[in-house]
C-alpha cells in the first residue's frame, strides 16, 4: 500500500509533470534514502480536491492525501479540515487534508539565495518581504514582490508555470521547514504522517518488519524543529 499526495499545481499535461517532478525533489531532498510518496499533480484545488475524494472512496489499495494552498490567512487554532470546509462541504478527514502556505510562491520566499541564482543579473531582492513568517505574508503581496524583483532580469517577470516548478525543485526544504513551522502548514503536512491513527493502522497491517523500516529516524540533517518527526513512504 502506498501514500498517494494530490497536490494543487500543473495545469496543460507539461505543466502536470514538471509540478510531479518538483514535488518529488523536494521530497527527495527532504527523506534522503526514505521511501517516497506518490505525487499526483492535479491542476486547481478544486480538481486536487475532487480527485482527493475520489481515491478516499474508490480506492482501498492507498492511502490518499491532499496538499493544497490556504488561499489566506488560517486562524489560529483551526485546523487544516475546518479552514477547508469553508471552501468544501464534502470528505475533509482530519489528519489526511493539509496546507501548504497561502500560495506556493511563499517557500521560495524562505530560500532567497536559491531565488536569486535562479533569476542572475537583474534580481532585486530588496523588493522581497524581510518577514521570515513566510504563512503570514498575503498572497498579493507574495506574487506583487516576486513581479518586482524578477521584472528586469533575463528570464523577465514571474511566471507560474514557466518558472515555478523549476524554482520549487530547487529550494532547499530545510529552509522550507524552518520557516513554516506552523502546524496547520507544511510542518503539519509531513508530521501528521506519522501520527495520523488509519495511517498507523495500515502500516501495521503490513507486517512487524516493514513498520520498523517505515518509523526509523530520519538523517540528521532532518530532525531539527517540529518536522523531525515527518516520514513519508510505501508500505
Amino acid at each position: 500500500m502506498s501514500i498517494q499526495v494530490f497536490v494543487e499545481g500543473g495545469g496543460d499535461r507539461r505543466s502536470h509533470t514538471a509540478c510531479r517532478k518538483a514535488f518529488s525533489a523536494l521530497f527527495d531532498k527532504l527523506l534522503g534514502n526514505r521511501p517516497k510518496p506518490r505525487i499526483i499533480a492535479s491542476g486547481s484545488g478544486d480538481q486536487a480536491y475532487r480527485d482527493f475524494c475520489r481515491s478516499l472512496a474508490d480506492d482501498a489499495k492507498n492511502l490518499p492525501l491532499l496538499l493544497v494552498d490556504s488561499e489566506g490567512p488560517v486562524e489560529i487554532g483551526k485546523t487544516a479540515a475546518a479552514h477547508l470546509r469553508e471552501r468544501w462541504t464534502g470528505a475533509l478527514p482530519e489528519g489526511q487534508v493539509h496546507l501548504m502556505v497561502q500560495c506556493m510562491e511563499a517557500w521560495f520566499f524562505a530560500d532567497k539565495t536559491t531565488l536569486a541564482a535562479y533569476y542572475g543579473d537583474g534580481f532585486k531582492e530588496s523588493a522581497l518581504p524581510a518577514n521570515r513568517r513566510i504563512e503570514e505574508i498575503p498572497k498579493k503581496d507574495l506574487l506583487d514582490a516576486l513581479a518586482r524583483a524578477t521584472k528586469d532580469t533575463g528570464k523577465k517577470r514571474y511566471h507560474k508555470t514557466r518558472h515555478g516548478f523549476d524554482i520549487l525543485e530547487r529550494l532547499d526544504p530545510q529552509l522550507v521547514r524552518q520557516c513554516c513551522p506552523s502546524p496547520t502548514h507544511f510542518s503539519g503536512f509531513l508530521c501528521s504522517l506519522s501520527t495520523s491513527s488509519k495511517l498507523r493502522a495500515t502500516i501495521r497491517s503490513s507486517g512487524e518488519g516493514r513498520l520498523q523500516h517505515f518509523l526509523a529516524p530520519l538523517p540528521e540533517a532532518g530532525r531539527s524543529g517540529v518536522f523531525g518527526r515527518a516520514r513519508l513512504g510505501t508500505v
